[in-house]
């Protein structure tokens, strides 16, 4: 239903030519990173201030009218997408670092400021902030669905690092969670429930995050295993010996041919190991050498380390962009990623069960992983319109989180439930789910926020 007129004269009266319903700026919010589709929003809105962003969202409760947090657009299971149509925000304007409180260690932004920015603005501090899901996202979308990363082994994902936040609610109020404090036990942890709410519950405005130290050595390594079997059990070794990795990657054969064509690498087509490690000189010399070692026990050569800043820095965009190298492995193809969580023991089993369920089916599915936390992705290449193939991707990703939740894990770990994961929240939750849709009713009674995303229907 499109967005009442009472509705659209009370956004234009109050943000003037900073509320659209131009076909191309609506087009361009309606784009996913992957293979979901929804038709565009009615209208897209940029707010400035949180004082704004309350207006904006008195007017959509009192109208009814659906209200969807935009950030840079790179989420993957749709959490963006305006499936019920309504207005999308666009935080994109509200991205400044606020303060910077270098003795306590923290940083305050808004939520459209990016995680390069804020790193690039923190240079001269010898702080940084480590989060890193591999794409340019803004702080308040990665809190939004408790974004993780290549770093999440060592530093934690978002969840450890958002210590309090101002949320403006449906009805447009306004509220702050958290404190600066190191610790505190006053209430519920109502920070940790927006983080990770996929802007079900409110839209974030600002953002207390806590920084660490830039390490004062760093070296960072690629290595290659005769099989996956052998590179996942080198991981769950390394991570049971107590080795202090601050990423390790695993890529299999797939990734590696599409980096030896795409980014003109010379890598054996076989699984590798990207690894990293931080701290004084004398202890980073003695983890690469502890590694090195270990890797050797399950069969890992070629280590081929960047021993500069430029040469890790090539190393980690090249993995970061292999989400686009592997899209080219099949041109015009798009694709069904998908991404579970399984404890330690569990990796090698699950990422193995993973690769014969793609081989079964006939699919292309390159596989990615944080795996020092359990943490594996899958890539399945479908072309649009193809039925068949799209089913067997979906398959393929049930099957998959079925698994993780029979061994104790979980069928997402860093991506979120969206639209894609939301049919299988139940089997994870069970009657925990009636409790996230008693939440979702108390903070947002006329579901605007997001509607149809995250918590499915409770009859």
């Amino acid at each position: 239903m499109p967005i009442p007129a009472a509705a659209a004269e009370a956004l234009a009266a109050l943000l003037g030519p900073r509320f659209s319903t131009s076909a191309a700026d609506r087009d361009l919010h309606g784009q996913s990173e992957s293979y979901h589709r929804a038709p565009p929003p009615d209208a897209v809105a940029w707010p400035e201030t949180t004082d704004e962003v309350a207006q904006v969202a008195a007017i959509c409760h009192a109208h009814r009218v659906p209200l969807i947090g935009w950030g840079t657009g790179t989420s993957l299971e749709a959490q963006a997408m305006a499936t019920q149509g309504g207005l999308v925000l666009d935080m994109l304007r509200m991205d400044r670092v606020l303060e910077i409180r270098a003795e306590d260690m923290q940083v305050s932004v808004q939520p459209g400021c990016t995680r390069e920015a804020l790193n690039t603005e923190l240079r001269a501090t010898g702080l940084f902030f480590p989060v890193d899901p591999g794409a340019n996202a803004s702080l308040g979308g990665m809190a939004a669905t408790r974004a993780s990363g290549t770093t999440a082994v060592r530093y934690g994902t978002m969840r450890e690092n958002v210590l309090a936040l101002q949320v403006v609610l449906a009805d447009g109020r306004v509220i702050r969670t958290g404190t600066r404090a190191a610790k505190s036990s006053a209430g519920y942890d109502l920070t940790s429930l927006f983080v990770g709410s996929e802007g079900t519950l409110g839209i974030i405005t600002e953002l207390t995050l806590r920084l660490h130290g830039q390490p004062e050595e760093v070296a960072a390594a690629v290595c290659g295993f005769p099989t996956l079997e052998q590179a996942v059990e080198c991981v769950t070794a390394t991570i049971q010996s107590g080795i202090p990795m601050a990423r390790i990657e695993f890529i299999d054969a797939d990734v590696v041919r599409a980096f030896n064509t795409f980014a003109g690498t010379r890598m054996h087509e076989g699984p590798h190991l990207m690894v990293e490690f931080h701290g004084a000189p004398a202890s980073v010399k003695g983890d690469a050498e502890a590694f090195g070692a270990l890797a050797g026990e399950f069969g890992g050569t070629g280590f081929d380390w960047a021993t500069t800043p430029e040469a890790r820095a090539a190393l980690w965009k090249m993995r970061h962009n292999a989400y686009r190298s592997c899209l080219a492995l099949r041109p015009g193809a798009t694709a069904v990623v998908t991404d579970v969580c399984v404890p330690m023991s569990h990796l090698p089993a699950a990422v193995a069960a993973a690769a014969e369920d793609i081989r079964a089916e006939g699919l292309l599915g390159p596989m990615v992983g944080h795996v020092g936390d359990g943490n594996f992705h899958a890539q399945i290449l479908v072309m649009p319109g193809d039925a068949a193939e799209l089913a067997a991707a979906k398959r393929v990703a049930t099957r998959m989180a079925e698994r993780a939740i029979a061994v104790g894990g979980t069928i997402t770990g860093e991506h979120g439930v969206g639209i894609g994961k939301r049919p299988l929240m139940r089997a994870q939750h069970g009657d925990a789910v009636s409790v996230m849709a008693a939440i979702k009713q108390a903070l947002d009674p006329e579901s605007i926020l997001n509607p149809g995303k995250l918590v499915p229907e409770v009859n």
